[in-house]
Formats: C-alpha cells, structure tokens, sequence
C-alpha cells in the first residue's frame, strides 16, 4: 500500500505537469517571457515552500555547505536549465518534435542512476521504457513528421538531460537525509534566482498589471511547480529513479487532453495509441508478483 502512495503522487506529479502549456500560453498572452515564465513558477513556488516550512518544521530549511552543490545541481542544471532549453528548442523546431526529445528524460534517468546508484535495469523497466517512449512519439505528433533542425536537436536533447537531472541530484538529497520541503524549497530558490537574473525581471509588470493576473500567476507557481514537484519528490523517496521517471510521462498524455478539451485541438487515431502505449508503460511498472517486488527493492 505505501508503495502505492508513491506511484500515485508521481502519477499526479506528472498529470500537474501536463497543464504546463495551458499556463504557458496564458502567460505568454499577457507578455511573459519565455524565461520570465520560468521566474513565475520558481518565485511563487519557492515562496509556498517557504510558508509550507515555516508552518510545519523550521529545522528543514537547515542545510550543510558542503551540500549545496546538490541543490544547485536541482536547481539551476536542472529545474531553470531545463526550461530554458526546452523554450530554445521551440524556437527551431515544432513544438512536438521539442516534446519528443524532451522525453528523452526516462533514458538518461536510466543510465545514469545504475551505475550512480545502483538501480538494476531488468527487462521490465527497459520495456516500460521502451513502451513510454514509443507512446510520447506517438502522442507529440511526430510520428506524422516534424520538423527538426541540428540546433534545434542539440536543445531539445539538453533539455530531456536536465529534466532527467531533478530525479539524480534529487536521489543524491534524500539519500543524505534531506526531506522533501528542504529539497523543493533550495531547488526553486536557485531557480527562481537564475530566472530573474536571466529575464531581468521584466515578468513583474504583466503579472501584477491586475489582481486577476498575480492570481494566475500564483496559481501558475502553485499548479505547475510547488505540487507537482512536491508529490514527485515524495514518489522519488519510495520509488527507484527510473520507475518514477517513467511513470512521469502520463504528462504528455495530459497535456494532449488539455489540448482537446480546452483547445479543441483534434486527437489523433496515433495519439490515441500514444497515450494507450504510456499507460501500458504505467501497468506493466506496477504488476506486481513475490519475485518482482523483491528485485525491485534491492534495486530502488
């Protein structure tokens, strides 16, 4: 059962994430930049986790120096490196062609945590694997032919690596003892710093132009950053890095039905199956039988 509850979290982690483009191009509509966007969502993230800490336990905002590369690994590589990359890549290439390289992620997270962290392969994360990757194609739209470009490639590819970063400094932070408030609040913060820096601040004039439009920038901080990163952290302390990563790509599944139902975009006959292949993913993950669940412990 508690295994559930981290499955879970990380589905919901990954469902929060697929409204990204919802609030990205509302943003966008009121004349915030790409990395202004960026700001929004670490600035009022970090502000919820730092009141979320305040009102629970003060001592998790306590960290030891020599830490700190961690949580600029989470923070700046991964969390604001990401979504700099991943806006870069739209601009030389389709928005699905940017998706599909972004999923990527589930790979690298992969690679890296066996021999990092010594998390087995097995046939059954490979094939899940495998499986997710195949339904975000599908699902993208790429499978009907997108546009790419080599500049556009080099991006996209760098923002899948640094998505996938969050899960191994993330792994690195739980296994020294550091909680899930600790972890989010120090990752957005450098974020959030990076950001402004980045933008200039020139975020703050649209976003507070009226009370309606601070509240959906809130709400953009509180939906598409604080929870989700909240819930997939918790998922991160009971799942193995690659099982959590891949169990993450319901996002594109989401965001092609936000695409649907709010864009009346049309959904296609290899969509539908895209989004048939990351669920397959999803419940070939959790079969569980005696034999899997004790490999999986001594991998995770």
């Amino acid at each position: 059962m508690k295994k559930n509850r981290y499955a879970a979290a990380v589905l919901l982690a990954g469902s929060l994430w697929g409204f990204m483009g919802f609030f990205r191009r509302s943003l966008d509509g009121m004349g915030v930049s790409a990395a202004g966007c960026i700001a929004v969502r670490c600035v009022f993230a970090t502000l919820l986790f730092g009141v979320t800490i305040l009102c629970t336990d003060r001592k998790a905002f306590r960290i030891k120096l020599r830490d700190l590369w961690i949580f600029f690994g989470s923070g700046v590589l991964s969390l604001f490196t990401f979504g700099v990359c991943y806006f870069k890549a739209m601009d030389y290439m389709s928005l699905s062609a940017a998706a599909i390289l972004l999923y990527t992620a589930p790979c690298f997270v992969i690679l890296m945590s066996a021999p990092l962290f010594g998390e087995k392969l097995g046939v059954r994360k490979l094939s899940a694997m495998l499986l997710a990757f195949a339904g975000c194609c599908l699902t993208s739209g790429i499978a009907s032919g997108a546009e790419l470009s080599g500049i556009g490639i080099v991006f996209g590819l760098a923002s899948g690596i640094c998505y996938a970063l969050y899960s191994i400094f993330g792994r690195f932070a739980i296994n020294r003892d550091y909680g899930t408030f600790t972890i989010n609040f120090y990752s957005c913060l450098l974020a959030a710093l990076a950001a402004v820096i980045f933008d200039g601040g020139s975020f703050a004039a649209p976003i507070c132009a009226s009370l309606q439009d601070f509240a959906f920038a809130a709400a953009t901080g509180l939906v598409t950053c604080y929870l989700p990163y909240l819930l997939y952290t918790y998922g991160l302390s009971g799942l193995s890095n690659g099982k959590a990563s891949i169990m993450a790509s319901i996002e594109p599944v989401v965001a092609t039905l936000v695409g649907v139902t709010v864009y009346s975009e049309k959904l296609s006959l290899a969509g539908g199956l895209g989004i048939a292949l990351v669920l397959s993913a999803i419940v070939l993950l959790n079969l569980r039988s005696k034999k899997n669940e004790e490999t999986e412990n001594l991998g995770a």
